[in-house]
This record gives C-alpha cells, sequence and structure tokens, in this order.
C-alpha cells in the first residue's frame, strides 16, 4: 500500500508516524512545501525573544531522521497543487518541475497560511509572519542585529507570545488588535487581566484598533493605525490570524466548508481513499455543535494517530474526538487558559447556561505565596453540564483547566466536580481545591440555595435594586458603588430592620470583594424573606468588568482603581474573602 500524507508537523506526522508502526510493508511519502517537515512551531516566538537560543532544538526530526527510524520517504520542497480524485494521483510542484504521483490512500494536513490585511505597505521587509523556522530566524536575526521597536499586528496566541518575547527581549513593542480586547476567546473581565499583564510588562496595547498602511523607509517603517497615529517599528510581526490553506484540493473537488475540509467521524473527506486532519478540517465543537476550523496541536495529533488506524487497522474505526479546545499562554507573570465554549459561542448556539465567578487561592492561604487565580466556569441549566471554563493567575491555572477540560470530555456536571478527589498538600493546593469550589458553587446555584446577578446587571440593579456592600467600613471607603449601603456581612442579622427601610419594595443585591462574605450574608437574606442576591465573583469581578467597558470611574474611590489588587499581591497573601 502506498499512503501519500500532504504537509508534515502535527497532523502528518502523527499519522505517519503511527501508519509505520501498524504496517511495516506500507509506502510511506510525506510531501511537505517547505524546508522543514517536523519542528516545534509553538516554540518559535520563544526563539525570537531569546529564551530557546539553540537553533537546532526547534527541529524535532529531519528527512534523514524519519527515514533511519521509521523508513518514511520525506520530501521537503514538494507542494501538491491538485488531486485527481478518481485517478487517485497527486500533482506536486518540485523546485525542478512538477510530477504526479499514485496513491492508495491520501492524508491531507496541509495547515493553514496567515491572513494578510490588504494594506498599503504589506510587503515591506521588515513583516514576517510567525509560522515556520525561516520567519523566526529572520526575526531573530532583526533582534540580534540592533532592533530596538517592533509592532505586533494580532493579539491572538502568536501574538501576545510574540509581543511577551520581544518585550522581554528589550524592545519597545506596540501590540495592535482589531478586536475589542486581547485573546478574544477570553471572556472580557478576563482579557482585561491580560491586558495590564502586557502592559506591566512593557507592552503598549492598542485595542479595538488596526494597521492602515506601512511606510517603508530605508532605516525603519512606520505603521499608521486607525485611531489617527503612528508607530514606528524596526520589525512588525502579522499575527492577524490563519485561513486553511486548502485551494488546491477545494478546486479538485474535495467538499470544504469556509475552506475547511469537510471530514466525517474518522477523516474521510468527500472523495474515496482520501481523509485530512488538522487545522485545514473543520471540526464539530463538543460543546456546541458548531463546525469550524480548530488549530491546536494537541486535536491534530490525535486525529493523525486515528486516521492512520481508520486506514490499516480492521474493523470500525474510533471516532476523531470532538475538539473542546483546551489552550494555556503564559503573559509575563501569569498564565491564562481556557477550554470549552464561552458565553459568545454558548448564546450563538442558542445554550442556555448559568456562569459563577470565583477567585479560589492556589494553595493554602496560610502557606507562603497564596494568590488568587480568577476562574469563570459556565454550565447548562437546569442539569448542571460543565459547558466552558477560564482562569487566570501567576500559578496553578494549567493544572486546574486540564481538570476542567477532562470533566468536559466525561461529561460532568457541576455537582460531580465537588466530589472528585484532587491532590492536596499546603505548597500545591487546598483541601477544598478551586476545581471542588467551583461546583459547590454552582450547585448551590442550581438547587436554588443562591441567587447571583452579575456585573453585565449593574446598571439595572443599580437602577432598581438597594445594594448592600458587606465588607468591612475600610473596604467600603477604598472604592464603593454609588448608592449602596454598607453593612458588614457580620452585622446583617442584627441590622435586618435596617436593610428592610433601606429597601422598601426594592430587592436586595449583596456585594463583597470576591463573593464569601456576600454569600454568607444573602443566605441570611433569604432565610428572612428578603428577594436576594449576590454579585457573583464580587468587587474583583466587577472591577475588572468595568475596566473592559471603559467605566471604571463608576465605582467612588478616593483613589486609582484597578481591576486587581496592585500587580505585586499577586504574590502576597490573600484578601480577607480568601
Amino acid at each position: 500500500m502506498r499512503i501519500i500524507i500532504v504537509g508534515g508537523v502535527a497532523g502528518g506526522m502523527s499519522a505517519a508516524a503511527r501508519a509505520r508502526r501498524l504496517d511495516e510493508s506500507a509506502e510511506i511519502i510525506v510531501l511537505e512545501r517547505g524546508d522543514h517537515v517536523s519542528f516545534a512551531n509553538c516554540g518559535l516566538p520563544y526563539y525570537v525573544g531569546g529564551e530557546i537560543t539553540d537553533e537546532s532544538k526547534l527541529l524535532v526530526q529531519t528527512p534523514e531522521s524519519l527515514r533511519a527510524a521509521l523508513n518514511l520517504d520525506v520530501r521537503v520542497r514538494h507542494e501538491v497543487v491538485a488531486v485527481d480524485t478518481d485517478a487517485r494521483e497527486v500533482t506536486v510542484r518540485t523546485d525542478d518541475d512538477d510530477e504526479t504521483l499514485p496513491y492508495d490512500a491520501l492524508i491531507l494536513s496541509p495547515g493553514g497560511r496567515a491572513r494578510h490585511p490588504q494594506i498599503e505597505g504589506v510587503d515591506s521587509p521588515r513583516l514576517h509572519t510567525l509560522r515556520t523556522v525561516h520567519d523566526a530566524l529572520a526575526l531573530r536575526d532583526l533582534v540580534t542585529s540592533g532592533a530596538r521597536r517592533a509592532v505586533v499586528l494580532g493579539g491572538g496566541f502568536i501574538g501576545i507570545e510574540a509581543a511577551e518575547n520581544l518585550a522581554g527581549a528589550g524592545l519597545e513593542t506596540t501590540l495592535v488588535q482589531a478586536a475589542s480586547h486581547v485573546l478574544t476567546p477570553l471572556e472580557p473581565e478576563l482579557a482585561v487581566l491580560v491586558r495590564d499583564e502586557l502592559e506591566f510588562i512593557g507592552v503598549d496595547v492598542r485595542e479595538c484598533t488596526t494597521a492602515v498602511s506601512i511606510q517603508t523607509g530605508v532605516d525603519h517603517d512606520v505603521v499608521s493605525l486607525s485611531d489617527d497615529t503612528e508607530v514606528t517599528a524596526d520589525l512588525i510581526v502579522l499575527s492577524a490570524g490563519v485561513r486553511p490553506d486548502t485551494e488546491a484540493f477545494e478546486r479538485s473537488g474535495i467538499a470544504c466548508e469556509h475552506g475547511a475540509i469537510l471530514v466525517d467521524a474518522a477523516g474521510r473527506t468527500s472523495a474515496p481513499s482520501v481523509w485530512a486532519v488538522g487545522d485545514a478540517t473543520a471540526s464539530l465543537d463538543a460543546v456546541t455543535g458548531v463546525r469550524r476550523p480548530v488549530a491546536l496541536a494537541g486535536p491534530a495529533n490525535r486525529a493523525g494517530r486515528l486516521v492512520a488506524d481508520s486506514i490499516l487497522r480492521d474493523g470500525e474505526p474510533h471516532p476523531l474526538p470532538r475538539p473542546v479546545g483546551t489552550a494555556v499562554l503564559r503573559i509575563g507573570g501569569l498564565t491564562a487558559a481556557f477550554t470549552g465554549a464561552n458565553a459568545d459561542a454558548l448564546h450563538d448556539a442558542e445554550i442556555g447556561f448559568e456562569t459563577v465567578h470565583l477567585h479560589p487561592l492556589q494553595h493554602a492561604g496560610y502557606f507562603p505565596g497564596a494568590h488568587a487565580m480568577h476562574v469563570i466556569v459556565h454550565f447548562r441549566r437546569p442539569d448542571g453540564l460543565v459547558l466552558g471554563a477560564q482562569i487566570i493567575g501567576a500559578d496553578g491555572v494549567d493544572r486546574r483547566i486540564d481538570v476542567f477540560a477532562t470533566a468536559i470530555r466525561a461529561q460532568m456536571r457541576m455537582a460531580d466536580l465537588i466530589d472528585l478527589d484532587l491532590a492536596y498538600a499546603p505548597p500545591f493546593g487546598q483541601a477544598k481545591d478551586a476545581v471542588n469550589l467551583a461546583g459547590m458553587v454552582g450547585e448551590n446555584v442550581l438547587n436554588g440555595q443562591q441567587r447571583l446577578w452579575h456585573a453585565t446587571d449593574l446598571d439595572a440593579v443599580m437602577r432598581e435594586s438597594l445594594v448592600v456592600d458587606t465588607r468591612s467600613p475600610q473596604e467600603f471607603a477604598d472604592g464603593h458603588l454609588p448608592g449602596s449601603i454598607n453593612v458588614p456581612h457580620a452585622s446583617v442579622r442584627e441590622r435586618l430592620t435596617d436593610i428592610e427601610l433601606a429597601a422598601g419594595d426594592r430587592p436586595v443585591r449583596t456585594l463583597c470583594a470576591a463573593g464569601v462574605r456576600s454569600h454568607i450574608a444573602t443566605r441570611v437574606l433569604l432565610q428572612h424573606g428578603f428577594d436576594a442576591a449576590m454579585l457573583s465573583g464580587g468587587m474583583q469581578t466587577l472591577r475588572a468588568s468595568l475596566r473592559a467597558e471603559g467605566r471604571e470611574g463608576l465605582i467612588s474611590t478616593p483613589g486609582s482603581v484597578s481591576a486587581l489588587p496592585p500587580r505585586n499581591s499577586y504574590r502576597k497573601e490573600p484578601s480577607h474573602d480568601q
């Protein structure tokens, strides 16, 4: 059997390696358009910034090592430009000529191409994408040869990683993001914390802004922005998204949707004996059921392995798992991670859901270095099925997001999270882990023991309700909502009459710093007949949400307002609510 694989890196090379392990006699040819078939594309930004210093570390395998270890025929600088699905042949363009190769099975793993904005100057020699080893080498050469100013176009994964590393290398770095906030899968109240951290490490973040033109000069370029400013650049990183690299296959009659190759549960395309994996395929989202490309290495690797099984193993093939979309990212001293669906995706899919915000500690509060993680969990009403989670913090984020990802894959409910037996020791966690706590809060909401209001409800709450701030008098004096009254949580029982008189016929809405004290107060109020609800996530979430909207001045405060305590507090003892 001759198996031809178009494209290497994650999906293609996983398929090739698995195919060889299953069939020693198969002829396996890998056709790669570029110069490198197996490289650490996720490590490229860290090489540009100098954190990875050895270029050879980026090359996971070479054609020679793959032939020696797996007897694979790997051909670089071989671009597939057409497929004849009836004759089962591919047309391959090389530096010398075009050739035709027959196949018994064809696996497409072409990946994606960077999107280039249609603006003047986009062909500047100082502008580079960051998708290949050559890109990384070119950018690193600019950094080491004296570049002082960088502009990054795009605030997604690669854009943020590039900005972080360029700023870390000492360059004045400007990050230009067309959307309303960086890292768009994050909820705005968490994305603002990413922006804060980028600015803390020296990145000038321009949100709701695009590049209008690039003027190429002798010594530097000038990038004109839609906010009527100009930024000088010695290098420019283009990270404005990718599109599936599928034109040749779509022309050959292989079914695509919005440029992404359509596959069935086994990875088969519309053409006989043709499979597809990776960034260029349209996957069914595990939570929403929406069909979309998922440009992540993990799903591509798993799909490559399963497609090889589908081709070479007898019996019903194991279906490709629907991607959950789990991702993690370092930004300076913070980690941001998410899995499953965000609120926008759930609204678009018309899935009814609830959301809880928490700020639990990453380890025991009495152990040095305790700090809050900022957690959002979405779950389905009425059954509590976990739909998505997002976390930001300085430590412990990756561990918890993997638990949430596992919960989504296992179709667990919020009540199930309470029962998870997670590792605990004071330096690593709490006896009630953040995941357990999320389950407890979610279960309280589902069974009616707790009612929530959210930062998005603020205007209506201030207009229609009595807001009772259950923090200490000093915290209240340091910043509070106009019109709110201060009743510390331990005083609620003795001041029920005062609250009733102040509320009149209005409902009561409570808040505190992070949601612990207001939970206690709200339980008291509910059991005394009040129409009461607590602010999900407390003032920490509210301040972040208002900053995301540019409304931080709404909170009456004698000093400056920030989404979080001072930056260094990530490594200090927690607030009272923790």
